[in-house]
């Protein structure tokens, strides 16, 4: 009750931004302001608007939208409430705002530590990276060609990591440390097939804690203990062993003895835990023993965030690669045997491999991952080294003056973190006497340094110290008697990229040589299917970096997080009025996680309820590919479900809900599918399974289509998941941040993460990405009720469209009543492919050379393209599309025609680079201005040039190379 209270004044205070004024029909409009996101988050001018409803034979949107949604599942009960969902708010108001919430975080000296690190972010990072939208709109890299800079800055990263923790192959990222932890738990299951793992009991909790949740839904069995005295006499019954070093309560390990010695024979996998800056200075996991490292790459240039974004690190020995979760740069070669960046094994990708995904991860934390690896570029081995050394000497510092002061201090070898014994009242002392947050263990105090702690800090803490102890010792006569330890390492990152770029000029020109290469949405419209790439307007960005989001530690006492819980009660509270749901949890941290935890909370109440059988999920061919995989982590058994004419089959529904009556637990659903239809038989469907005991799961990462016109608690169902980097403008980042909460129900409610029947934990914080909240609170806060309701209609005025455009060049698969489409729409290439032999990659990378990335590839169904163009592009946008598209089908025809060669003609060998073209040995039997110029806008925008050409993705998957070229392959 209280909860809902002090929701109801957040928001009521919220209200109060907006003016009156401005929504009072009295006011002429000459007295309203022209600071509203609205008219710049929707692409189109009102003529063209009016333009497009002609060529879609419809007089309004209001007329659009009703031929489209059919009425069975229309519901406009979302945005009724102003209490719930205010009006727009300006953009300098909202920004001001949301710089009064981030004040409200009170930033205090901190040393809690955990896993979560202050970091000094180099600012030609910050400004040309995470504030940059050329790194921070692009997708993630499938077209390789036009995505060879964060490529390369990925490989850095991959390298960066392999160097450090000695492993043969690191992947492009994963979530964050905690289900890092729990995908080598997996990975340890799935190798061996044995049903017992172990863990160190210093291990990280927020670790443990997941751990434990994902080995329950999967029935293995977690043994917790301490690595260092239990007796591994029963080792052959465990799938693997987890350690970490430095472990929770700041100790540096050598796990060499357990890991060569006493389960040297073991049939298990060898796991640790660890830290990226100690392994500048302590010896490195693969030297002791381990098949698998994992941790956080945070404290490498990504601020704490409150607990995310950042990027995990997962590193495995070569023989685990291919079964590795998340994606792996490789190096393969072009058409012209130039050496070129892909995404490797890319067969792994999880919505090819389904059910049979080795992770659900179907994203990564690209960007975060390209901001460490160029944070170990900018400093390089030396200066990492240096900044390990330094803090490393703060902590034993302040361990040596505790010392001085009687204070019992753990014994062991640490790096940065210290543990005073029996100081009960510390904490409280130090944070309400001095603004400092600390970590206590029972009567144990913890202190964590980081490379923004000085000496100045630890002087002050030791004041402090010897007011608490009421004792004296000599400060500057304790601290010069340390000296660095001894670095336990060999030469590392001994490659030309991390020894050439230490100065800001040359750093700043890498970063934009890189960021030159690829298309992002600051160069064009990308119109991929199912992955809504609008606009992430700048206003929505700039609080993520206000440095109350970006700064506060997510173990920070409640105290501290006045803005945070602010921010976070309302985005919850509008997510629940736009699904007309229940309740919301923002733990998960991806899309997938969002099933994956969507999932949980169906089987944790199946399991309440004593039905802990109800093992089987039923799923649609024409669902999202990551859904089966995560069904499968979620430990439910798949059962396809047949798809006809884009309408799921109720006859082979039917037959399924009867074969496994007893046990269906739920049916997953994406809506609108993802064949870009609206269903008018869900409803129908929803209630079917929960006639026959079953609940149901809505992927809303088609939620752009619905929002304002229908929802997911309308329909029926149960839980949904919402795409926050789709839908409510979080970027994707080149592949990744993403963040997918889920609302559920009334009877699901109780099962969220830190509810009364929790599901358990799905991420290393409650927040999981907290500091990219502020974006959708924007996207709420700005556009308000009618314009985020005018975003949908204008979703599926642009994408109707195109497809009317398009239509008669190209077949459209699937439509909906009216022949209408959704948001987004899908054209079927085999035809073209069966009369000219082009497929649907020649168009693919045909785009390349009009300057626009591809929309999806053979997703969901295989030889088609699938198109979503989102409200946030201009009719002149999509016209030049139109064009490209247009131009393309008569290339296919003098191809079908005979006037291009089969073999040898513009699309076959699409993209053209620069070097091609003004190459004196061109002998193509086409022109160059064929080649690079193929239609006047290409060249009077500006030419984007690919910088390889057609990559050869066998070769790379047979020639795996996953990090930069050694210091002898620059020599040779």
């Amino acid at each position: 009750m209280l909860r809902s209270i002090r929701l109801i004044q957040r928001v009521a205070n919220f209200s109060r931004l907006a003016n009156p004024h401005e929504v009072n029909p009295k006011i002429p409009d000459w007295f309203k302001s022209s600071d509203y996101i609205e008219q710049r988050f929707i692409g189109s001018e009102p003529q063209q608007v009016k333009e497009m409803l002609k060529a879609v034979n419809a007089n309004s949107l209001d007329e659009l939208v009703d031929k489209i949604i059919p009425k069975e599942i229309r519901s406009e009960a979302a945005f009724q409430s102003p209490d719930n969902f205010p009006d727009a708010i300006p953009e300098s108001s909202m920004v001001q705002h949301l710089q009064s919430l981030a004040n409200k975080n009170k930033i205090y000296k901190n040393y809690i530590g955990q896993g979560f690190y202050g970091t000094h972010t180099p600012y030609v990072i910050l400004r040309n990276v995470l504030e940059d939208p050329g790194w921070y709109t692009s997708y993630t890299p499938y077209q390789a060609e036009i995505s060879q800079g964060r490529l390369e800055a990925l490989l850095n990263y991959q390298t960066v990591i392999t160097e450090l923790t000695g492993m043969d192959v690191s992947n492009a990222s994963l979530l964050d440390e905690a289900t890092a932890a729990g995908e080598a738990m997996f990975l340890a299951n799935s190798w061996f097939e044995k049903k017992k793992f172990f863990v160190d009991n210093h291990v990280f909790p927020q670790s443990i804690e997941h751990i434990k949740t994902k080995a329950y839904y999967l029935g293995i069995d977690i043994v917790v203990g301490d690595a260092k005295t239990y007796d591994f006499k029963d080792a052959d019954q465990y799938c693997g062993v987890l350690v970490q070093s430095p472990d929770n309560m700041g100790e540096v390990h050598d796990w060499s003895d357990l890991f060569k010695h006493t389960l040297k024979d073991a049939k298990l996998l060898k796991v640790i835990g660890t830290d990226l800056l100690s392994l500048t200075i302590n010896k490195t996991p693969k030297d002791q023993g381990a098949n698998v490292a994992y941790g956080n790459s945070q404290r490498f240039g990504v601020p704490m965030g409150f607990g995310g974004p950042h990027a995990a690190f997962f590193a495995v020995e070569d023989e685990f690669k291919r079964k590795m979760p998340g994606r792996i740069i490789g190096i393969s070669k072009d058409a012209n045997g130039r050496s070129a960046y892909r995404m490797s094994l890319q067969t792994r990708e999880q919505h090819i491999r389904r059910e049979k995904a080795t992770s659900n991860i179907c994203t990564a934390q690209a960007l975060l991952a390209n901001m460490a690896g160029l944070y170990a570029t900018y400093h390089g081995p030396q200066g990492l080294q240096k900044i390990a050394n330094r803090v490393n000497c703060l902590a034993r510092s302040f361990a040596k003056l505790a010392k001085s002061l009687g204070i019992v201090v753990k014994e062991g070898r640490i790096f940065d973190t210290v543990v005073l014994h029996n100081t009960e009242n510390l904490q409280e002392y130090l944070h309400y006497n001095a603004q400092i947050n600390v970590r206590k263990i029972g009567q144990d105090t913890i202190f964590s340094f980081d490379e923004t702690h000085t000496l100045q800090d630890v002087e002050d803490l030791f004041n402090h110290l010897q007011h608490y102890t009421k004792k004296k010792s000599d400060f500057m006569s304790v601290i010069q008697k340390v000296i660095p330890y001894k670095s336990e390492r060999a030469p590392y990152m001994q490659q030309k990229v991390f020894n050439t770029l230490h100065s800001e000029t040359e750093m700043l020109r890498y970063i934009n040589y890189l960021r030159q290469k690829d298309i992002s949405l600051a160069k064009s419209m990308i119109s991929l299917g199912s992955c809504t790439m609008k606009l992430n307007p700048t206003s929505f960005m700039l609080p993520v970096s206000f440095q109350g989001f970006s700064q506060l530690h997510p173990f920070s006492p409640l105290s501290c997080t006045q803005g945070y819980q602010e921010l976070t009660d309302n985005v919850e509270k509008w997510l629940c009025d736009i699904t007309q749901m229940e309740a919301v949890s923002l733990m998960p941290n991806s899309g997938a996680q969002g099933e994956y935890t969507g999932l949980l909370c169906i089987r944790k109440y199946h399991i309440m309820n004593g039905q802990k059988d109800r093992n089987i999920c039923l799923i649609p061919i024409s669902a999202h590919g990551t859904n089966p995989a995560s069904a499968v982590l979620a430990g439910l058994n798949v059962v396809a479900v047949n798809v006809i004419d884009g309408y799921v089959d109720l006859n082979d529904l039917n037959k399924k809900i009867k074969e496994n009556e007893k046990s269906l637990a739920c049916m997953m659903i994406t809506y609108p599918s993802t064949y870009g239809v609206y269903e008018d038989q869900t409803k129908k469907i929803i209630e079917l399974i929960h006639d026959h005991g079953g609940l149901v799961y809505m992927d809303g990462a088609n939620m752009n289509a619905q929002v304002g016109y229908t929802s997911p608690g309308y329909l029926g169902a149960d839980v949904c998941h919402l795409n926050l980097h789709k839908t409510f403008s979080i970027p994707h980042g080149g592949g990744g941040p993403g963040l997918g909460p889920i609302a559920v129900n009334k009877k699901l409610a109780p099962y969220l993460p830190g509810r009364e029947y929790s599901l358990g934990s799905v991420a290393s914080s409650l927040y999981s990405s907290a500091s990219i909240i502020p974006i959708p609170y924007s996207y709420f806060g700005q556009l308000g009720r009618q314009g985020a309701k005018k975003c949908t209609a204008m979703a599926m005025l642009n994408a109707n469209y195109l497809m009317m455009s398009l239509k008669n060049d190209y077949k459209v698969l699937f439509t909906g009543q009216n022949g209408m489409c959704a948001h987004e729409f899908i054209i079927d290439i085999r035809p073209i492919k069966q009369e000219s032999g082009i497929t649907e990659e020649d168009i693919a990378k045909r785009l390349m050379d009009y300057g626009f990335h591809a929309p999806t590839m053979s997703f969901p169904v295989p030889g088609t393209l699938m198109i979503e163009p989102t409200e946030s592009e201009s009719k002149s946008e999509l016209d030049r599309f139109i064009e490209a598209m247009k131009n393309i089908k008569l290339e296919i025809e003098k191809v079908k025609n005979g006037q291009y060669d089969k073999n040898d003609n513009p699309l076959k060998n699409a993209p053209h680079t620069q070097d091609q073209v003004i190459n004196s040995g061109w002998n193509h039997k086409y022109s160059r201005e064929e080649a690079a110029f193929p239609l006047p806008f290409v060249m009077q925008r500006g030419k984007v040039w690919p910088t390889v050409s057609r990559i050869n993705n066998a070769f790379g998957d047979r020639n795996l190379i996953c990090q930069c070229p050694s210091v002898s392959d620059y020599q040779q």
